[in-house]
């Protein structure tokens, strides 16, 4: 009895820890339910983007962070040959069985018994998923974390999810992971795209993808294959009575596949792609509902992209002599904002020569190319008219705490008297600082703000008035955006970089800038005007000659710049169809040598402009729309008078034409007076008759001993040579000198006149003893006032 109650107690106690045990297995097995790994979890963030041109034609691949080539797409755009050839291959009970195989654990465990050795694994697609999410060493500590891993994503995902994100990540030889990158780089054919023969070579790399590399172990790779057909057969997935499966699989292997291998990395815009790169948000892309695009579809014309950087490389070729290394690009469809073309260096790969550096995205000193912007926005307020005269002469302006600001052109010369035209034509520095003087340096920064110069964001006082000389820094893309506006009358329209099924949206007007308008001003005329000048080949013409490289033979609107020490040039400029923006220099900053816009950045732009119009002709350019065109003296921008010596066409407001008939006198204010001195017999209408020297004012030192060496000049302007007389205080000199004489100083108050006919002009000025000798030759100034008045 004794030994019954003891074998029924054994009995309970073996009943409690079996089922102690399967609670136990069941709770484990239940755990990974508690924590669920959803396709969301493992979403790929990180993927090799492809490009191509605007026709399809590729421009390259950029790898993930990690340097891999991926691809995602959903498993219902994977072919059914390669999802049927990867099943059969590593697990053909995929969707038989859970996150493990148990017969196929329980086979390889009596193979391994009866082989002692390992024969065939019994991993699952499952097991697979969480090795490659989680890598983990090969020990029994490792295998029970990677089964843990797959309960989990079994307990998260469905089949379909689990097999998508395996196929997206399976090694494909080198750095290529998933079918997709796997089918453009050995084929170049989307994974949907392929057959039977191409997606069992497919599938055969994943076991060992070294091993099997196509382009180094071929004839293994082809023994892989007919084993993955095989598979198939046995799986039923090549279909048909079993010898006719069995001679289509063998007829598969043997077919000829050709690995029409596309180039890796990148074929041509590498400066391009990456800034694109840099554009796409870091949300995962199969949650902006793109992961079923693989390519993403650029902008830019391919053939146009290489002939800009094959013509960028010869022109640096071309000045290396005059230290020139670096160079940048960009072509813009003017009715669409469509970059056709993007190059920032001579060559992406050159390190050594800071080749990566983006010459269209740096930020340099844009020279003269923002004076167009000034101008237009002084006759948007109108504070200069189109038949204005600038004073082309020396100016000095007070900058506190800074020496005196004296603009000049780098040809140190001066044209007096100049027309608004022949002023931004030839790009005269002081006239373009007269007129910011009038619009104000807070006025014009808001309105360059509004072109989209986002980059200029100091204080109107940091930029003072040399910003419309350059001295703010913007980029090539920024000016290249403001003169598509200038092309488009005044439009300011976003520039575009994808078409629209991109994961990258470009910005829509409001959203190209923080304080970028959509339209900068509501009449056109005024667009059409500046447009007008900076195609008029003729009024460039003092500065650029007539038959320089800005002069095509269609019309085109252009403009150059050069910063200061020839560190920068730039040409940005228009036809009715495109926006071409040029800069040539030196990334490391170093001068070039006596290179200018016309001649560094000019002949890439040339280049540019001629092919782009190699086929047809771009239209002409519209005339200014309300204006009317009259004659004018060119040196007063008034109504041409007899004694006017170049007579020129001149755009008017209506409203003008009435001063126009009126008072055609023209006088010049004593701004010019330091200008007329220094020049030889002037050719101005008589009613400026003056006299330059000396000023009203003025004292001279008078050294002992240096009476018969020191002299002074009389000089007269506006007389044509008909008979002055000179007469110093009331005394008539005897001279046969015309414009000029020279008087030996005597010290004493002086009043100076010249008379001619019923013209006369008077100064007054002072000589005095000094009471020390000169350290140099000829006589000094002690005190020089011009003033406005004089007697």
């Amino acid at each position: 009895m004794k030994l019954i109650l003891r074998s029924l107690f054994q009995f309970k106690l073996s009943i409690k820890f079996i089922l102690a045990v399967l609670v136990i297995c069941l709770i484990i097995r239940l755990l990974p339910y508690f924590a669920p790994v959803r396709a969301a979890d493992i979403a790929q963030n990180q993927l090799a983007m492809q490009f191509s041109d605007r026709n399809g034609l590729p421009l390259g691949t950029l790898l993930t962070r990690d340097q891999e080539h991926t691809s995602v797409v959903p498993l219902n755009q994977v072919s059914p040959q390669f999802t049927h050839a990867i099943l059969a291959a590593e697990d053909g009970s995929f969707y038989h069985h859970g996150a493990l195989d148990m017969k196929a654990v329980i086979r390889a465990g009596k193979e391994a018994m009866h082989a002692k050795r390992i024969v065939s694994g019994a991993s699952t697609i499952t097991m697979q998923l969480a090795r490659m999410l989680d890598p983990v060493p090969r020990s029994f500590s490792g295998k029970l974390s990677e089964i843990w891993l797959s309960w989990r994503l079994a307990a998260g995902m469905n089949k379909d999810e689990i097999l998508s994100a395996y196929i997206n990540r399976l090694p494909m030889g080198g750095n290529i992971y998933g079918v997709e990158a796997a089918a453009q780089t050995y084929f170049s054919i989307p994974a949907s795209e392929l057959n039977l023969a191409q997606a069992s070579l497919l599938a055969a790399i994943p076991n060992n993808p070294t091993y099997f590399n196509p382009y180094e172990h071929w004839e293994r790779l082809k023994q892989r294959q007919k084993y993955v057909l095989n598979r198939m057969v046995q799986e039923g997935y090549i279909t048909g009575a079993m010898p006719t499966a069995a001679s289509y699989a063998a007829r598969t292997s043997a077919e000829k596949v050709v690995f029409q291998s596309r180039p890796r990395g990148i074929i041509a815009a590498p400066h391009f792609l990456f800034w694109l790169a840099n554009q796409i948000p870091p949300t995962p892309l199969e949650k902006q509902g793109w992961g079923d695009k693989s390519v993403i579809r650029t902008t830019i014309n391919r053939p146009l992209q290489q002939f800009v950087e094959a013509q960028l490389q010869q022109v640096i070729s071309s000045l290396a002599a005059n230290n020139v290394h670096d160079a940048a690009a960009l072509v813009i469809d003017n009715h669409t904002g469509e970059v056709l073309a993007y190059v920032g260096s001579p060559d992406y790969f050159n390190e050594a020569k800071l080749g990566r550096n983006d010459g269209v995205q740096a930020l340099r000193q844009p020279g003269s190319t923002l004076k167009p912007f000034v101008y237009e926005l002084a006759l948007e307020k109108g504070l200069i008219r189109p038949n204005t005269i600038l004073a082309d002469v020396p100016a000095r302006y007070a900058i506190p705490g800074a020496r005196l600001y004296s603009p000049t052109d780098y040809t140190e010369k001066f044209l007096g008297p100049v027309r608004v035209r022949i002023a931004l034509a030839n790009s005269l520095n002081v006239p373009a600082v007269r007129v910011l003087e009038k619009v104000g340096v807070e006025t014009f920064l808001e309105r360059l703000h509004q072109l989209g110069f986002e980059h200029l964001n100091q204080s109107p006082e940091h930029y003072g008035l040399g910003l419309t000389l350059g001295s703010g820094e913007v980029s090539l893309w920024e000016l290249a955006r403001a003169y598509l506006t200038i092309a488009r009358l005044g439009d300011a329209t976003p520039i575009v970089s994808t078409f629209s099924d991109s994961p990258i949206q470009n910005p829509s007007c409001a959203e190209n800038a923080p304080n970028v308008r959509c339209k900068i001003q509501n009449s056109t005329t005024i667009w059409q005007l500046i447009t007008n000048i900076l195609s008029d080949n003729h009024a460039r013409a003092t500065a650029f000659g007539v038959d320089s490289v800005l002069n095509l033979p269609f019309p085109v609107a252009v403009k150059t710049g050069t910063s200061s020490n020839f560190r920068d040039t730039w040409t940005v400029g228009f036809t009715t169809d495109y926006t071409v923006a040029t800069w040539v220099g030196n990334f490391n900053g170093e001068p070039m040598r006596q290179v200018s816009g016309v001649t560094g950045a000019a002949p890439l732009w040339n280049r540019i402009m001629l092919h782009l119009h190699e086929h047809q002709e771009p239209e002409a350019f519209p005339s200014p729309e309300g204006l009317v065109q009259l004659p004018i003296c060119a040196i007063s921008g008034l109504r041409p008078t007899p004694d006017c010596t170049s007579v020129v066409q001149e755009y008017f407001y209506p409203e003008d034409k009435i001063a126009y008939e009126g008072d055609n006198q023209f006088n010049l204010p004593p701004e010019y007076n330091e200008w007329l001195a220094k020049q030889q017999q002037s050719s101005f209408v008589s009613s400026n008759f003056r006299i330059l020297s000396p000023h009203h004012g003025d004292l001279f030192l008078l050294y002992p001993g240096e009476e018969a060496k020191q002299k002074l000049e009389f000089k007269l302007a506006g007389n044509k040579s008909v008979p002055v007389e000179w007469w110093l205080n009331g005394e008539k000199l005897d001279t046969n000198s015309a414009n000029s004489l020279f008087w030996n100083l005597r010290s004493g108050k002086w009043t100076l006149e010249a008379r001619s006919g019923e013209m006369t002009d008077k100064v007054s000025f002072q000589v005095e003893l000094a009471s020390i000798k000169p350290t140099r030759r000829g006589f000094s100034l002690s005190n020089s006032q011009v003033k406005g008045n004089r007697p």
